[in-house]
């Protein structure tokens, strides 16, 4: 069935590997993140790819883009929030600038959009809504205070969403990857702002994205309400869940990077 699949931070990492895993000649795949190169660049390997550049921290570029998409295409068969930014920092290290751009980029970027993106949804009444979160979405980290702040505020607004659409035919999927094998680290945040321009051990040995991308893929085709996607550290998540206690004893011993 042919669908418009419009993902965020596509440039690369998952959004890309997304990308590459819908590419198909009935599906066109509108390609948005603040980085015009990247996006050429992966829509080389598209079929029937939709470049637009967009920042998602800045509300007008939203309220551009979604015009252009209602003028274009009409509707958005799935919308995945992508676009994100990660953190390498103490709270102390971290200025509040920082702070708030973790959450304009990780919140408000994905909230800011699905609210533009929900009329057109509701007069279709079809559709999914995809935010990629973080397993740092369920519990606390050292070094990720913000970042992990941002990605708990996206299961508070997005469980919320899920039931106010409860009567419609719209899905809303709440993805958290743990140590997927991207560029995260290396783009994440220091606490002056700079780039971190480093990649972990973890991320190193994490996943495939390739694998990550199917599995979430997956996740929207059977209309999953909540993903987990990692190795062992996805564990934590459960360990946090039911033995809060032992959760904070194992995470007081591993190694933030």
């Amino acid at each position: 069935m042919k669908k418009t699949i419009w993902i965020t931070g596509a440039g690369s990492g998952i959004g890309e590997a997304l990308a590459l895993a819908y590419n198909h000649t009935e599906h066109t795949i509108i390609l948005s993140g603040r980085n015009k190169t990247q996006l050429e660049s992966v829509s080389k390997n598209i079929l029937n790819p939709y470049i637009l550049p967009i920042d998602v921290t800045q509300e007008n570029q939203i309220t551009k883009a979604v015009a252009t998409i209602k003028s274009t295409f009409g509707n958005v068969d799935i919308l995945i929030n992508n676009a994100g930014v990660s953190q390498r920092a103490t709270v102390s290290e971290t200025t509040n600038d920082v702070g708030r751009n973790l959450m304009e980029v990780n919140f408000f970027g994905s909230v800011h959009l699905t609210k533009a993106i929900l009329p057109m949804m509701k007069k279709a009444n079809k559709g999914s809504i995809v935010a990629i979160s973080s397993a740092a979405g369920k519990f606390g980290f050292p070094l990720r205070s913000y970042y992990s702040a941002s990605k708990h505020a996206l299961h508070g607004f997005y469980e919320s969403l899920s039931l106010e659409l409860k009567d419609t035919q719209i899905h809303t999927m709440l993805v958290c990857p743990g140590r997927i094998r991207t560029d995260i680290s290396k783009n994440a945040l220091t606490g002056s702002g700079k780039s971190h321009n480093q990649m972990d051990q973890g991320q190193l040995n994490g996943i495939p994205v390739e694998k990550c991308a199917s599995k979430i893929i997956q996740g929207i085709s059977s209309k999953k309400a909540e993903l987990y996607i990692g190795g062992n550290e996805i564990l934590l998540i459960y360990i946090k869940r039911y033995f809060p206690f032992l959760f904070r004893l194992i995470a007081k011993r591993v190694n933030p990077k």
